[in-house]
């Protein structure tokens, strides 16, 4: 039996969008059957479903489309090798209770929701995970008053809404006797940490078992719409990344999911004047190689800084991976750059001065820089932006989501629902 006729019935209807690529450039390791990867698209027959980006929000779209939606042929563009290689993989893996985005916020309802969904899909996919718990902490009475403005933006009365609870000073000395909090301390305990990588493990196989495709190292050129008499849809130009080869499939809609390039994306297609601008903040993380159980610095949670406004970001905050390490970050880095993800060192002395605050017992030989990751920002030097997650006026069948940076990964399964929704409801 060859290889197309394998596949399953949505499967195969894909085959006819895509040409296969028989040297299997497997992205993720996984037990998880799959039986192929497609990278090369050809101008054949029309693909209802492009969804462009494979970040968790792209998969996590992509799988949800195929589960609720199995008659349809779902396509994952995307332009690196590997799927969730951007801002996906280089974050600090926190599944985020939902606190700091105001009530009536996108990001509030999605990251809410998001969370109990996340926790759902882990436990019931053997996805690595745990509520870790996390303390915001005060150093001062302005930094106290920013916590209490998060305390009273919570609605409790909200689905969802995630429970807090001040921790008394002597709880706080002796529950993490290495942090400093001066002026209080607020605890989230929903706030936990995830496998990223293997929730994007478990995203993918789920979606081709259930009939959809990916094509890798396609980059999208042009996106279209179609001139046909009495019928919308699209044409979406692909470039194969190794060959050079310019392709095109056709589409009734498209999803644009292409994070750090997405509004490059959405900018190929509205006029001028409905042109926006992405504004990149690079986020350095530092390593910290004594483990959160060690005798000269134990930490049982993640601890975060009383956030600053303006600033576009949380603080350099401690997290926790799952085997109990400590890391740091992310700061905040305005860059020009969206491929700039190599650490700066340079970044160190300030990071150590911030950490010190609630963290004064940090040994400054055991830190050095790690890693670092994008976030696609809408407005420049801080300043709040929802999530963007619409259907374009004036352009039938394109959804578009802008600026999803965190809390993308927690939020990323409710995103799915709000676009299926848009696109069905």
């Amino acid at each position: 039996m060859s290889m197309a006729a394998s596949l399953r019935p949505a499967a195969r209807r894909a085959t006819q969008c895509l040409r296969l690529d028989t040297r299997r450039r497997r992205t993720f390791a996984s037990t998880v059957r799959r039986d192929a990867d497609f990278t090369h698209i050809v101008r054949l027959a029309p693909c209802p479903l492009p969804v462009i980006g494979a970040g968790v929000v792209g998969l996590a779209t992509a799988r949800h489309l195929t589960a609720t939606h199995p008659s349809s042929t779902t396509l994952l563009v995307e332009r690196h090798a590997h799927p969730g290689t951007e801002t996906s993989s280089r974050n600090s893996e926190v599944v985020h209770a939902g606190l700091y985005y105001g009530r009536g916020t996108l990001k509030t309802a999605l990251c809410t929701r998001g969370r109990r969904l996340l926790y759902a899909f882990c436990a019931a996919h053997a996805v690595a995970h745990r509520r870790t718990g996390k303390w915001l902490v005060a150093q001062n009475d302005a930094q106290r008053a920013a916590l209490e403005r998060i305390y009273a933006s919570v609605d409790p009365d909200a689905e969802d809404a995630p429970p807090l609870h001040w921790v008394a000073d002597a709880d706080a000395r002796r529950l993490e006797p290495a942090v400093r909090a001066r002026a209080g301390v607020l605890a989230s305990p929903e706030t936990g940490i995830v496998d990223a990588h293997g929730l994007m493990v478990a995203l993918r196989g789920l979606f081709e078992d259930e009939g959809g495709t990916v094509a890798v190292q396609s980059r999208v050129e042009a996106v279209e719409p179609l001139q046909r008499a009495g019928a919308g849809g699209w044409a979406v130009t692909v470039v194969d990344a190794a060959t050079g080869e310019s392709s095109t499939v056709t589409a009734d809609v498209v999803i644009n999911a292409a994070g750090l390039g997405a509004v490059d994306v959405h900018n190929m297609i509205v006029p001028p004047e409905r042109q926006m601008a992405m504004f990149y903040a690079k986020g350095n993380y530092f390593s910290y190689s004594g483990s959160s159980s060690s005798s000269s610095l134990k930490v049982n949670r993640l601890i975060y800084p009383a956030p600053e406004p303006g600033v576009g970001g949380l603080g350099t905050h401690l997290t926790l991976d799952l085997g109990g390490r400590i890391r740091f970050g992310p700061d905040v880095e305005w860059i020009d750059d969206p491929s700039d993800v190599a650490p700066n060192a340079a970044r160190l002395d300030e990071a150590v001065k911030a950490i010190r605050e609630y963290l004064p017992g940090l040994d400054v030989d055991a830190l050095a820089p790690d890693y670092a990751g994008i976030r696609p920002k809408l407005l420049p030097t801080g300043a709040f932006h929802d999530f963007v997650v619409r259907k374009e006026d004036g352009f039938e069948g394109l959804v578009s989501l802008l600026g999803i940076e965190s809390p993308g990964l927690t939020s990323c399964l409710a995103i799915a629902e709000r676009v299926e929704a848009l696109l069905y409801k």
